[in-house]
């Protein structure tokens, strides 16, 4: 800036009769070039005063309308703009340039100042553009490193609750057969020794269904890929349970020696019938057909059923050994679906046959929020003397 304030000093001549004002005028503006980060408008309004009085002013004055124009809004870079312009105009007709009519002088000016103005909005626009999409990019960032931690916690949530229906009931079978164990120590030695075999292949299975579990809620491929989860199945590993293994689940039950009882009935306690059963479930040897609406039902109900049965049963495991148990599927298509496990409750101070095994009281918790993400609802209650765990799912036509 300097040295555009020298050669606009040449320019003027040093024989001039202004060369003293114009020396004046040229230290005082590049003096003033220091306060113009500061106090932007008020330097460029005595700058403009300067530049009305000797040229040698016009480049600092130019400098701070480009700055004005930056970092203030329109209204007042385009006042500040008007000021610079009437000082050259002013300048122009009190010392006019050679060769150059005032008319033409005064078209320059404007449009001198009109490019000033237009490039200070332009870096200013540039600026904003770039400070809006840093911004941007910060609450992009943030928002995808909540979303990755929602999707960590909700993941955590769900390998817990697959983990407590599957384990909690192969383990609460295992308990069983222990308990038995060590409340018949006197059993003959191949009582003992079937015992312990179904023990130990039951710790198998339950660590095999653990790793299958936790496979299925791992595997981050789309559904339907080749190594991703295509109808409940991730890789070679089986499907998540449904509908269909519930005949499998029923008699493995009464393997370790629950009395479960299957089929239609009423709401205790109503009166009423709890409506048409479609999905009587008799005692007989595996393969155990299931009636085919029940067969159609969508795989996500299907899964819920098998979850509620699978919770009921192992409740009875825990909190009633050697109970009876009732389990009924009653409703249909477009009525919805009716699941009910009933059991006698444990008489007080002990046991009838076993040894109960110890509850956390959360699986109750998390049936009834599977319930809820299906749509259903979920009662579970004393009544009469039985303990019933009862389950209502939509199922659409």
């Amino acid at each position: 800036m300097a040295v555009l304030v020298g050669v606009t000093l040449e320019g003027t001549g040093t024989g001039s009769s202004h060369l003293a004002l114009d020396i004046t005028a040229g230290v005082a503006s590049l003096a003033l070039i220091a306060l113009l980060r500061r106090w932007p408008v008020q330097v460029t309004l005595l700058m403009s005063a300067l530049a009305a009085v000797s040229p040698v002013a016009t480049p600092p004055a130019t400098l701070g309308a480009l700055v004005v124009a930056r970092w203030r809004r329109r209204p007042v870079a385009l006042a500040v703009a008007g000021a610079g312009i009437a000082a050259h105009l002013i300048r122009g007709a009190w010392r006019p340039v050679s060769g150059l009519p005032y008319q033409w002088w005064a078209v320059l000016v404007c449009v001198a100042y009109a490019g000033l103005v237009g490039w200070g909005m332009l870096i200013r626009a540039n600026q904003a553009l770039i400070s809006s999409l840093r911004d941007r990019a910060e609450r992009a960032e943030a928002d995808q490193a909540r979303r990755v931690a929602e999707a960590r916690a909700a993941e955590r949530t769900r390998i817990a609750r697959e983990m407590h229906d599957v384990l909690a009931h192969r383990l609460s079978l295992l308990a069983t057969y222990a308990g038995a164990l060590a409340y018949r120590p006197d059993a003959p030695p191949e009582q003992l020794s079937r015992a312990a075999e179904v023990i130990r292949s039951g710790a198998h299975t339950a660590l095999d269904e653990l790793r299958e579990v936790i496979g299925v809620l791992r595997d981050d491929e789309p559904p339907g890929t080749a190594g991703g989860t295509a109808g409940g199945t991730a890789g070679g590993m089986r499907p998540l349970p449904g509908a269909a293994d519930l005949p499998r689940l029923i008699e493995e039950s009464r393997a370790a020696g629950m009395r479960i009882e299957t089929g239609g009935g009423a709401w205790p306690g109503d009166g009423a019938s709890a409506g048409r059963c479609v999905a009587e479930l008799p005692s007989l040897p595996l393969p155990w057909p299931l009636p085919r609406p029940l067969s159609v039902l969508p795989d996500a109900a299907g899964r819920t059923v098998y979850r509620v049965v699978q919770e009921g049963l192992t409740n009875v495991r825990k909190h009633a050994p050697g109970a009876a148990a009732r389990v009924t599927l009653d409703g249909g298509p477009g009525a919805g679906l009716d699941v009910t496990i009933v059991n006698r409750l444990a008489p007080a101070g002990g046991a009838t046959a076993g040894l109960p095994v110890p509850g956390s009281g959360t699986g109750l918790i998390g049936l009834s929020e599977r319930l809820e993400l299906a749509g259903g609802t979920l009662e579970s209650g004393a009544r009469g003397g039985e303990f019933v765990l009862r389950a209502r799912l939509p199922w659409p036509e």
